[in-house]
C-alpha cells in the first residue's frame, strides 16, 4: 500500500468478494485474505470483541462478521488491532489522505492540524529512524511545508481534558457520585462498553477526548480570535488510532450536523503523505507549534501511553484536594506494561485506589468486577490498544515487538521529564481560556462544549 499497490492480479480461478467500505475507520477486502486468521485471534481472544470469524467453507471461506454483515453493523470497536496483525492488507485503515490534500488546496478553507502525543515517538520509524525518536519539531516543519494554515498539538486538548476530568473526579468523590469513574479518552474503549456493557453508561467520565475538545475550541474560541467562520475552518487530526476516524463522526460529538474534527488520518497515512510529497523527514530542521493554543505540559504528553491519563489527572487532583504543591509528580506505581495494574495514591488522608487496563480483554475483566460489585477502585483508566496509544492500530507496524512499544513509552516519559511545567493546571493558556471563554471547570459552558453522553448499542 505504501508503494501505491492497491490491486492484486493473478491467473486461475478467483472468488470475487465485495469490499467492505461501510465504516469510517477501516476497509475489509476479503479478496486479499489468505485465511491466516490472525485478525480472528486478535479480535476474539485478545480484545474479546468476537466480531470476526471464519465464514463458509473450503474455497469460498473468508473471515468477517457473522451472517456476512457489514462491519459498520457489527459490534466492531474500530480499535484497528486486526489491521495491525493482517499480513496481506485484507484489513487496512480507511485512507483519507486525498481529502486532506483537497482541503489544503481549497482557497475557501482555513486548514489547521493537530498531532497526538504518540505520533511524535513513532513516525520516525517510517523513515528508518530509531523507535522512540522524539520528532515533534520535524513534524511541525513537515506540516508547514505541506501547506497547513495552523499547526497545533493535541496536548493542548489533553491539558484541557485533565482540567475537566480531575474536576469531575473530585466532584464525584465529594458528592457521593457514581464510582469508579472511568476515563473516556479512547473511542474504541467507549464503543466497546456501549456494546458490551450498556448497563454501565453512567460510570465513564463524560469528558470528550482531547482531539474532540481541541476541535471544539478551534471552531469556537479560535474562530472568534481569528475572525473566522467555523464552517470555513477545517480541522485535521493526525492520530495513532483508527477509532478516532469514527469518533469524529459520532452524532453525539457534532454540532448542528457539523463535525468538530473534519478529517482524521493515522500516523501511517501521515508518513505516506510526506513520502508522496517528497519530504525528507529525517533531515528536516525543527520548528515550533503556533503560539496561540501552543502551550502544553508534561502531563499531556504521557496521554500517549497506558497509565498516562490517570497519572496526569492525579497530579492535578492531588494539588486541588490538598492545596499543597506536589513535589514529586512521578507516580511510578501507575506505570508499566502489565495488562492490568492497580495502585494506591495517598492524597492527604484519603487513599485513592486506581485501576489501569490496556487491551479490551483486560478491560472486560475490570468491568465484570464492577457489574458484580467487586470493584474497589475510585478511578479506572482503560485504553483499547496494547501499551495505549503508542500501540494504536494506526501506528507504524511493530509486528508484536514489545521492545518497540517500550522505546515509544520511554520517549514519552523523557519528553514529560524535559518540561518545566508538568501539571495540566499550570498551563497558562488553559487558564486564560477558562477566564476569557469557558468560565468555571465543569460548569454550564464547559458541559456544553467539552462533555458528551453515551449510547447503548446492540451487541451483535
Amino acid at each position: 500500500q505504501e508503494l501505491g499497490i492497491r490491486d492484486i492480479y493473478w491467473e486461475g480461478e478467483q472468488v470475487n468478494y465485495k469490499k467492505d467500505t461501510s465504516t469510517f475507520s477501516l476497509i475489509k477486502d476479503p479478496n486479499k485474505c489468505v485465511m491466516c486468521r490472525r485478525c480472528e485471534t486478535m479480535c476474539n481472544e485478545v480484545q474479546t470483541c468476537n466480531v470476526l470469524s471464519a465464514v463458509n467453507r473450503g474455497f469460498e471461506s473468508f473471515v468477517g462478521p457473522a451472517f456476512n454483515m457489514d462491519m459498520a453493523d457489527s459490534s466492531c470497536t474500530f480499535c484497528g488491532q486486526c489491521v495491525a496483525v493482517c499480513p496481506t492488507a485484507a484489513l487496512t485503515e480507511m485512507d483519507n489522505t486525498t481529502q486532506v490534500w483537497n482541503e489544503l488546496v481549497n482557497p475557501k478553507k482555513h486548514v489547521v492540524v493537530q498531532i497526538a502525543p504518540a505520533v511524535r515517538v513513532a513516525i520516525g520509524e517510517m523513515f528508518d529512524m530509531e523507535p522512540g525518536t522524539i520528532s515533534t519539531g520535524k513534524i511541525v516543519t513537515a506540516l508547514r511545508k505541506m501547506g497547513f494554515d495552523g499547526v497545533f498539538d493535541t496536548n493542548f486538548g489533553a491539558d484541557l481534558t485533565i482540567i475537566e476530568e480531575a474536576t469531575e473526579l473530585i466532584h464525584r468523590i465529594n458528592h457521593n457520585g457514581t464510582l469508579p469513574m472511568l476515563t473516556s479518552c479512547c473511542p474504541a474503549w467507549v464503543k466497546f462498553f456501549e456494546h458490551q456493557f450498556p448497563d454501565l453508561l453512567d460510570i465513564p467520565s463524560t469528558c470528550k477526548s482531547p482531539q474532540i475538545m481541541f476541535g471544539t475550541i478551534a471552531k469556537t474560541y479560535y474562530a472568534q480570535k481569528k475572525n473566522l467562520k467555523p464552517e470555513n475552518i477545517s480541522v485535521v487530526s493526525i492520530m495513532p488510532c483508527l477509532a478516532k476516524k469514527a469518533e469524529a463522526k459520532r452524532p453525539e460529538l457534532t454540532k448542528d450536523d457539523h463535525s468538530n474534527v473534519d478529517i482524521v488520518i493515522t500516523t501511517r497515512e501521515f508518513g505516506r503523505m510526506m513520502k508522496s510529497a517528497g519530504i525528507d523527514f529525517a533531515n528536516l530542521p525543527d520548528s515550533e507549534f503556533d503560539k496561540m493554543m501552543g502551550e502544553s505540559t508534561g502531563a499531556s504528553i504521557i496521554f500517549g501511553t497506558t497509565g498516562g491519563v490517570i497519572e496526569a489527572a492525579t497530579r492535578t487532583a492531588y494539588e486541588w484536594l490538598t492545596d499543597e504543591e506536589l513535589e514529586d509528580v512521578n507516580f511510578t506505581q501507575l506505570r508499566g506494561l502489565e495488562g492490568i495494574r492497580e495502585a494506591s495514591v495517598f492524597i492527604g488522608e484519603m487513599e485513592l485506589k486506581i485501576g489501569i487496563a490496556h487491551g479490551l480483554g483486560n478491560a472486560r475483566k475490570l468491568l465484570e468486577d464492577i457489574q458484580s460489585g467487586k470493584s474497589k477502585f475510585h478511578a479506572i483508566e482503560i485504553m483499547a490498544c496494547p501499551g495505549g496509544c503508542i500501540g494504536g492500530g494506526g501506528q507504524p507496524y511493530h509486528h508484536g515487538n514489545m521492545e518497540i512499544l517500550k522505546k515509544r513509552q520511554e520517549a514519552l516519559y523523557v519528553d514529560d521529564e524535559s518540561r518545566k511545567k508538568r501539571k495540566s493546571h499550570e498551563n497558562k493558556e488553559i487558564i486564560q481560556l477558562y477566564k476569557e471563554f469557558i468560565g468555571e471547570p465543569y460548569g454550564e459552558k464547559a458541559h456544553e462544549l467539552l462533555h458528551t453522553h453515551y449510547v447503548a448499542r446492540e451487541k451483535i
